[in-house]
C-alpha cells in the first residue's frame, strides 16, 4: 500500500492546533519535556522509546556493584527491558505484509516505529502532538536511511490523515492515558481494515481496587494524564469494533525495571508511585491485542 504524500496531507489536513486546551497542554509538555532518562537510554544503540520496559533483570551484565562502569551498564540494562517491551507489542500484531501501512498512535520520539519497519520491512507511520518529537523521530529515521517508511506526523491521534479501511495494524504504547477512549477507539476502528489487529500496551487502574489510588493520583499528577480503568478499556474497544483476542497482565514482569530504574542516576521522583501501586495492586500493567470486526 502506498502511502498518501506528505504534501498532499499537509494541504489538506490541519496540522494542529489541537482540538482541545487540554491537547495544547500536552502538546506543550513533550515540546519541552527534556528528562534524560528517555535520551541517555536512547543513546546505548540509537532506539529512542517512551515507554518502561519488562522481563528479568539479568544481573550478570550488570557486573560488579562497586566498578566504575556500573552506571553505564545499568542504563543499558534499562534499555534492553524497555525495548523487550516494545518487542512483545509487536509479537502481538498478528502476520504483517511488506505492503501494509502500520500506525503509531502517539509515537514519541520514533523507537517502535524503527523496530517495527526493521521487523516487516512495511512502512510505518506516527502520530503525535509534539514538533519536538516528529522531528526528533523523522531525523533519526533519516541517519538510519528509512525516512521513505518511517515518518512521523504532527496531529491529533483522534483524527487522522489515514483513509478508512487503509492500516494492517495500530497500537498506542503507553499513550492512551492523554485521550477519550470511545473518541481513540472509534478513530483506531475507521483506519483499520476489517480483520485488522489493534494493540495496547498500557498502565490502568484496577476496578477491583474501587478506585484510582493515591499513586494512581501522583502518576496521573506527574505527567499531566488521566489514567482510565481496565474496565472502560474493554468496553470502549467493544463499543467501537474492536474485540479483545488476548489480554496479558504484565504488572508482574515490569517490577523489575521500575526497581532498577530506582536505583539509578535517572530517577525523576515518580519511581515509588509506579512500585508501590503495582504493589498493592492498584495499577496494573496490560497488553490487548483486539481484532477490528
Amino acid at each position: 500500500m502506498t502511502l498518501p504524500d506528505v504534501t498532499t496531507v499537509r494541504d489538506t489536513v490541519t496540522i494542529p492546533s489541537p482540538a482541545t486546551p487540554y491537547q495544547g497542554d500536552i502538546a506543550r509538555y513533550w515540546n519541552h519535556e527534556a528528562r534524560p532518562v528517555n535520551l541517555r537510554l536512547g543513546d546505548v544503540d540509537g532506539l529512542y522509546h517512551h515507554h518502561y520496559g519488562i522481563g528479568e533483570v539479568d544481573h550478570t551484565a550488570l557486573g560488579d556493584p562497586t566498578a566504575p562502569d556500573r552506571e553505564q551498564k545499568l542504563i543499558a540494562e534499562l534499555h534492553r527491558l524497555e525495548s523487550a517491551q516494545a518487542e512483545l507489542l509487536l509479537d502481538h500484531l498478528g502476520p504483517i505484509q511488506r505492503d501494509d501501512v502500520l500506525v503509531d498512535a502517539g509515537c514519541g520520539r520514533g523507537g517502535t516505529m524503527v523496530m517495527a519497519h526493521q521487523r516487516f520491512g512495511c512502512d510505518v507511520e506516527g502520530v503525535t502532538l509534539s514538533v519536538k518529537q516528529a522531528d526528533f523521530a523523522n531525523g533519526r529515521a533519516g541517519e538510519l536511511g528509512i525516512d521513505k517508511s518511517v515518518r512521523a506526523r504532527v496531529c491529533n491521534m483522534l483524527g487522522t490523515p489515514f483513509g478508512t479501511g487503509q492500516v494492517a495494524a495500530s497500537w498506542n504504547n503507553e499513550s492512551s492515558m492523554y485521550v477519550d477512549l470511545h473518541d481513540l477507539f472509534a478513530e483506531h476502528s475507521r483506519i483499520l481494515a476489517v480483520g485488522g489487529r489493534y494493540v495496547t500496551i498500557t498502565g490502568c487502574w484496577n476496578p477491583v481496587y474501587g478506585q484510582p489510588s493515591k499513586w494512581v493520583s501522583q502518576i496521573n499528577a506527574h505527567f499531566e494524564c488521566n489514567i482510565h480503568s481496565r474496565r472502560e478499556y474493554l468496553r470502549a474497544m467493544v463499543d467501537n469494533r474492536l474485540v479483545p483476542q488476548t489480554i496479558i497482565d504484565l504488572t508482574p514482569a515490569t517490577l523489575p525495571y521500575w526497581e532498577l530504574r530506582a536505583t539509578s542516576s535517572l530517577v525523576t521522583g515518580i519511581e515509588d508511585a509506579f512500585i508501590n501501586s503495582y504493589r498493592d495492586g492498584s495499577f496494573q500493567y496490560l497488553l490487548i491485542a483486539a481484532d477490528r470486526v
